[in-house]
């Protein structure tokens, strides 16, 4: 992988990042307060697993 594979990685996450709070702030809004009622450990297991869905999508893809 190079750098230009990395930095296309990257403009895709901020392009779909970015959707919903273009296309609905209003929705983003509510759903950032309700992440923010979130114990530290829930948003921890969330983003644990993302990370494993993305490394078996790498792993599945390579």
């Amino acid at each position: 992988m190079d750098s230009h594979t990395l930095w296309l990685a990257l403009a895709l996450v901020l392009i779909i990042e970015g959707l919903l709070p273009f296309a609905s702030p209003a929705q983003w809004k509510k759903m950032f307060l309700q992440i923010l009622q979130l114990k530290d450990e829930q948003i921890r297991f969330f983003g644990l697993c993302c990370v494993m869905l993305g490394v078996f999508v790498l792993w599945i893809l390579s």
